[in-house]
């Protein structure tokens, strides 16, 4: 470790509880808009394709953005330890803003992808300093309180992104300008806001340290995350597992990651210090990110999958019919993180909530064509409502266990491994459906041919025909439309049996955390002294 040398800034000053309120609706507005624009394109891609012109590329859209703030978010941990919090946040904000006004203004996709990459690197950094700057101001004692909120703007923008991305893609022009395009402007005026909030109130006094920036490090892990996620998310789902470059992507990417773990050991100041997985709780709660993540993810990308094309509703009726599960999100984060505050006992959230989290998916098991809306509803609220009380309890958990002078790099890095967990979650899920969707496809309709060979007679049963019948019921008969959804629906339900084994290992992982007593403002005021007189001596 590098020797510190020197402090600057006054004696932390116990902020009230107005002035967090203030700082934390910058932090929210922030990482609101990093969470929307993991969502917020999905639903106008087609709008977006069709005016750029650029159908084969399409999945870069989103995929840049995915590997450019996964792989920058545990550099924005160790950056901003190194040279104060408010300095590098606000740089996040204003990456992101460019990257959003370039996008708006790209005219074909290469700018478009390239500019998404920009935004992802901002949305980084937002995405990890909003909690570790909480975790600078509030102890964790009272830190519930405020976390709980963060979950409810992870519950919105769930719900938000995809009936924004619908309402703006829908839109030919909006005051003279291509609707899809609001897309990215509509994050200028709300970053700029959450700019002027922190430059105005967030005052954190900064240490500063004598350092060695892990150059070497850095490389191998952006390195190393790209290439695990270029296999995973991008050439497996599109050319198949056993393609030569998803194999060969997935090895490197394997490979760069060993020799990011190699360095770390031997480096002077790490990037990501190896002596924190000697941590129980440090290691508990990445795992449980992790599953917590994926478990997320699977529940956001299938619903709204299964009401488009089973149910027949549109994107944005879609994104409208998912409130439940931004409700149960939402009030169970709040409820959650008040009770710790007041009560100062975290364990007993994740274990339940990982607990209703493995019912509400396994419920998703008896899901038909028919099944009525009420009905969704409900396990969608039981998905929230664990998601909800799992989230933020855990990133608490994390940052009462470690040392105050690790509290950056410790919180990005859960971060980064929930990130990582809704990557890897997507991609499986995706596979999932992918391959038991043939499957079923061909079972169904290879029934239907011998029990009524009439009602295939002339229909296109290739994956573009199959797209056909889904897109378009009534240019074949009830019982052809009928066969495909089924084939769907049985499909979903493999995907939910696949998720539920994943946050029941949660519920495990949530049992073997050590509950250890929340520290108080006084006991925080001294680990912030402590760290100070370290950077003195």
């Amino acid at each position: 470790m590098s020797k510190h040398v020197a402090a600057t800034g006054a004696p932390a000053k116990a902020h009230t509880h107005r002035e967090i309120m203030i700082i934390l609706s910058g932090l929210m507005t922030g990482l609101l808009l990093a969470a929307l624009d993991q969502t917020i394109v999905s639903t106008a891609l087609k709008t977006i394709v069709i005016d750029l012109g650029g159908l084969k590329e399409y999945t870069w859209v989103v995929t840049a953005y995915l590997l450019t703030s996964t792989a920058s978010t545990p550099l924005y941990g160790k950056i901003s330890d190194l040279y104060g919090r408010r300095v590098v946040f606000q740089f996040a904000i204003v990456t992101f803003l460019i990257g959003s006004a370039f996008a708006g203004a790209a005219t074909n996709m290469t700018q478009l992808i390239a500019t998404r990459a920009l935004q992802g690197l901002g949305a980084g950094g937002l995405m990890a300093l909003t909690f570790v700057i909480i975790g600078d101001i509030v102890p964790p004692r009272e830190r519930g309180r405020y976390q709980g909120y963060f979950g409810a703007v992870w519950g919105l923008s769930s719900v938000a992104g995809p009936l924004l991305g619908g309402f703006f893609s829908d839109h030919h022009h909006i005051l003279g300008i291509t609707g899809w395009r609001w897309i990215f402007y509509i994050n200028l005026p709300f970053g700029i806001l959450a700019l002027v909030i922190t430059s105005a109130v967030l005052h954190i006094p900064k240490v500063k340290r004598e350092h060695s920036i892990d150059y070497l490090g850095a490389l191998l892990l952006i390195l190393g995350v790209t290439s695990i996620l270029m296999g995973i998310a991008v050439y497996g789902p599109e050319y198949g597992w056993l393609d030569s470059r998803t194999i060969g992507y997935i090895v490197a990417g394997l490979a760069l990651s060993g020799a990011f773990v190699y360095w770390e050991g031997k480096a002077k100041e790490p990037i990501l210090p190896l002596r924190l997985f000697k941590n129980h709780t440090f290691t508990l709660t990445s795992v449980l990110g992790a599953v917590i993540g994926a478990g997320m993810f699977g529940a956001i990308v299938m619903l709204p999958l299964y009401l488009q094309i089973v149910k027949g509703n549109t994107a944005t009726a879609a994104g409208l019919k998912l409130i439940p599960l931004m409700l149960g999100i939402v009030s169970m984060s709040i409820f959650s993180g008040k009770r710790i505050s007041s009560k100062g006992h975290y364990k007993i959230f994740p274990v339940v909530g990982t607990a209703i989290m493995t019912i509400g998916i396994l419920s998703m098991v008896t899901l038909t064509r028919t099944t009525p809306y009420w009905q969704l509803s409900i396990y969608a609220i039981i998905v929230g409502a664990g998601l909800g009380l799992s989230m933020q309890t855990i990133v608490i958990a994390l940052q009462n266990s470690v040392d105050f002078a690790d509290m950056g790099v410790a919180t990005s890095s859960n971060t980064f491994f929930r990130s990582l967990g809704s990557v890897f979650g997507t991609a499986l899920f995706g596979a999932v459906l992918n391959n038991r969707l043939t499957h079923y496809m061909a079972s169904g309709f290879s029934g239907l041919a011998k029990s009524n060979p009439s009602a295939v007679a002339g229909v296109d049963l290739s994956s573009k025909g199959i797209t056909g019948i889904i897109s378009a019921p009534g240019k074949v008969s009830v019982l052809v439309h009928n066969t495909a959804l089924d084939a769907y629906v049985n499909a979903f339900h493999i995907v939910f049996l696949a998720a539920a084994p994943i946050t029941a290992l949660g519920f495990l992982l949530a049992l073997m955390l050590r509950e250890v007593p929340l520290r108080t403002s006084h006991d925080y005021a001294a680990a912030r002294e402590e760290a100070a007189g370290e950077a003195l001596g």
